[in-house]
């Protein structure tokens, strides 16, 4: 998921909005430490899901990174009450799905598909991913035509 968010981060530019969707463990945070580590930005990278939204500004003379965990918010506009600058930021939104398309005209939706099994034993389970993880990546909106 690290190698992703490098690669995504190359084609991002300021304005671009970014959906990430998946379970818990799934690998969004991991995705976006990439992500963060290919835009140039001040880290560590780390889940906002305490602040709701941090802001990693550019070493690079680039656009700063604003990760924003969804997770807890009700509306599309709770999401707009966190004053983000989408037009000079590139925003990753952890659990956006459904708040997101009220804010903006275009956006890159990523879906993460973690998948359970294994277990040790018959009837057992467990809950360590098994690799390799799904990935399917949608643009939509002006930018991604």
């Amino acid at each position: 998921m690290h190698q992703l968010g490098l690669r995504v981060a190359a084609v991002l530019t300021a304005g671009d909005v970014v959906v990430l969707t998946g379970d818990l463990g799934a690998g969004k945070t991991t995705f976006t430490r990439g992500l963060g580590e290919g835009l140039g930005v001040r880290g560590p990278v780390t889940s906002p899901t305490f602040v709701l939204a941090r802001t990693h500004p550019s070493l690079v003379g680039g656009p700063a990174l604003v990760h924003v965990d969804a997770y807890r918010l009700a509306s599309a506009l709770e999401l707009d009450d966190l004053d983000i600058d989408f037009a000079r930021s590139v925003v990753v939104v952890e659990w956006g799905r459904g708040l997101v398309e009220a804010l903006t005209d275009s956006a890159l939706s990523i879906e993460i598909d973690r998948p359970h099994g294994g277990g040790t034993d018959a009837g057992e389970t467990d809950d360590a991913p098994v690799e390799p993880r799904q990935v399917r990546l949608e643009g939509s909106g002006p930018r991604w035509s």
